[in-house]
């Protein structure tokens, strides 16, 4: 499993929000700074959100976004905002190594299945949703900020047959909050979808990583785990996180 750090860029800047909530950020500074020490320490991946577009559906930080991406030795995929095959295209064209698609992923799930169809490997969805009192997991769109009405196992079945590089499922109610992650929400993902299975929300220490490292489901372990506020506010070093993701 791989340790994949993330920088979610707002403003121009690098930050973390608590739980999706715009109101809870917490600014962590120089977001070219953050990815080239991300890089040079090693890291297999970068994930790289920017929550302005993710929000408005237009690419705020898109200056930004390339420059990141054509600055860092390592593979960076980028997230937010990208509701059209026009952008998708763009960022591939700079160099992205994975395009990932959330809103329309719900809403128009055709653009995916002709961009995953078009660039390989290189397309993958992210499916933040929030989980209910009844233990329904549903998308949530646009930033956050939207209810979609649908399930998440819904929707990653729908992609069964499609060939992405990835599902990334963030549990919104855990993410920012170092209080550790879904590990029964990325089992039934691990059973419920053929393709790889990232997991992003929650960590917030090397333990953490280990439980997710952990998770098998029909021999199947999940492919990645996304480390965001860990990594930036110190709680765990890049060291400690890629230790604890190493079989």
């Amino acid at each position: 499993m791989y340790c994949i750090p993330a920088i979610d860029l707002r403003g121009g800047g690098a930050v973390r929000l608590r739980q999706g909530d715009f109101a809870q950020e917490t600014a962590y500074g120089d977001a070219l700074f953050w990815a080239k020490s991300y890089a040079a320490g090693g890291a297999a991946m970068i994930h790289l959100v920017d929550l302005d577009a993710a929000r408005r559906g237009e690419a705020v930080n898109g200056a930004l976004v390339e420059a990141i991406v054509r600055a860092v030795d390592a593979p960076v995929e980028v997230a937010g905002g990208v509701r059209s095959a026009a952008r998708a295209e763009e960022l591939i064209g700079i160099g992205a190594a994975r395009v990932v698609l959330g809103t329309a992923a719900v809403r128009d799930p055709d653009l995916v299945r002709r961009l995953a169809s078009a660039h390989p490997g290189k397309i993958a969805i992210g499916l933040d949703h929030r989980r209910a009192a009844n233990g329904r997991r549903e998308l949530a769109l646009s930033g956050w900020e939207e209810h979609s009405g649908h399930e998440l196992a819904e929707v990653v079945a729908a992609f069964a047959d499609v060939e992405l590089g990835a599902v990334i499922a963030t549990d919104i109610g855990r993410d920012g909050t170092l209080g550790g992650p879904d590990l029964e929400g990325y089992e039934l993902l691990l059973a419920a979808t053929p393709h790889p299975v990232v997991a992003s929300g929650g960590v917030g220490t090397a333990a953490d990583l280990r439980a997710l490292s952990a998770v098998t489901v029909n021999g199947r372990t999940l492919s990645g785990a996304i480390v965001g506020t860990a990594l930036l506010s110190g709680a765990l070093t890049l060291e400690e996180a890629f230790a604890a993701c190493a079989p």
